[in-house]
């Protein structure tokens, strides 16, 4: 577990991640985290929850419609 101090930066508040939390992450400065509710509280992650809902309803399009895929790939 890491603990996390909240700091003044600029007019926001925020808070400044260890190296080894951006690791376990796999991000770095610049690229973009969202915060999800969770049961427990939240959960931080470099992962868009709204693409997996979009790739779900992609497959689901695809799966529906795979005999007509099947045709216009020949």
């Amino acid at each position: 577990m890491t603990a996390l101090k909240l700091t003044q930066i600029g007019n926001s508040v925020g808070v400044i991640l260890p190296k080894e939390v951006l690791a376990k992450l796999k991000v770095e400065k610049g690229d973009t985290l969202f915060v999800t509710e969770a049961t427990n509280g939240v959960t931080l992650t470099p992962y868009d929850p709204g693409l997996e809902e979009q790739i779900a309803a992609g497959r689901e399009f695809m799966h529906e419609f795979r005999d007509t895929f099947h045709q216009l790939a020949k």
